[in-house]
């Protein structure tokens, strides 16, 4: 399997258009790389890719990196988009895909309502794209030779959608994660998670590779840095630090572990800070756009 990395940030990408940050102010200025929102493409060949979630940057995604560019006067070698929620950094892209040329949009029913109720996703045309519903725990063809799973991880609504009431923790269609297999390797892709629960654990279990939600490096990164008023659980989203966080809770899984989805608060985005050497110290990589992973 072949993987591309899009966007490694978080919605709002980095810089942020209006965010002074500590991140956003060293990107904007060239001291670290900037980075689009959270997108990754897939493919079995090298040739023919699926998108794992579609985010507001990706036509200046697929511009940056030739292996996405046409090779015809209407073409594209995008089989397929998969999306893993309903948050506006996953599915906005879709409506940069408008352009009358087939491929396959797969998600759960959840997911798909939310394009649904939506109709400016209408302008996404049924005819050309095909919508695709897919049930948690069965195996489907995401493309010629790549296989996939849905699986449902802890998470919440998107924003958009919420009530009064939110339910950071919900087990079911809104939150997945993908399970991916070209038959001798496989990898996980969960760019959204609230906790690491048993039955996450033992779901992957058997990857070779593991992309996972780095959003926040603590659970008050968001309020300490002054930037927003919630928490990462508020968010939706499981901290990389501390003992019930994804590098403590994973260190069991042996696979190769890269960061996706990093908001730009992040203080692990400094090449040369504490945070960043914890993480590659406890095995594991940053994302970053343009960057290339073959198992």
């Amino acid at each position: 399997m072949h993987f591309l990395v899009l966007g490694a940030s978080a919605g709002g990408g980095l810089p942020q258009w209006n965010c002074g940050c500590r991140n956003c102010v060293d990107a904007s200025n060239g001291v670290i790389p900037p980075s689009g929102q959270s997108s990754l493409a897939v493919s079995p060949d090298g040739e023919r890719w699926s998108i794992l979630n579609a985010s507001p940057d990706i036509r200046q995604q697929m511009l940056d990196n030739l292996q996405l560019h046409p090779r015809a006067l209407r073409d594209t070698p995008v089989a397929s988009v998969l999306l893993t929620n309903g948050d506006i950094d996953h599915i906005a892209g879709l409506l940069s895909l408008r352009e009358q040329t087939p491929f396959t949009l797969f998600a759960t029913k959840d997911i798909q309502e939310v394009l649904s109720e939506n109709r400016i996703f209408d302008a996404v045309n049924r005819e050309k794209v095909d919508r695709q519903d897919i049930a948690l725990g069965q195996d489907f063809t995401l493309q010629k030779g790549l296989q996939a799973r849905l699986f449902a991880v802890p998470g919440k609504v998107p924003l958009f959608m919420e009530g009064d009431t939110v339910q950071t923790d919900l087990i079911g269609g809104q939150t997945v994660g993908v399970r991916l297999t070209t038959g001798d390797k496989v990898a996980y892709y969960i760019p959204g998670c609230a906790q690491v629960t048993e039955a996450l654990l033992d779901q992957i279990a058997d990857a070779d590779q593991l992309f996972f939600d780095g959003t926040l490096w603590d659970d008050n990164e968001m309020i300490r840095t002054g930037t927003g008023i919630k928490t990462g659980q508020r968010m939706g989203h499981i901290s990389v630090s501390g003992p019930e966080g994804s590098i403590a809770q994973l260190q069991g899984i042996r696979a190769a572990k890269t960061f996706i989805h990093i908001n730009n608060t992040n203080p692990m985005l400094q090449p040369d800070g504490p945070e960043r050497a914890f993480v590659e110290n406890a095995g594991w990589t940053i994302a970053c756009d343009g960057q290339e992973i073959t198992i």
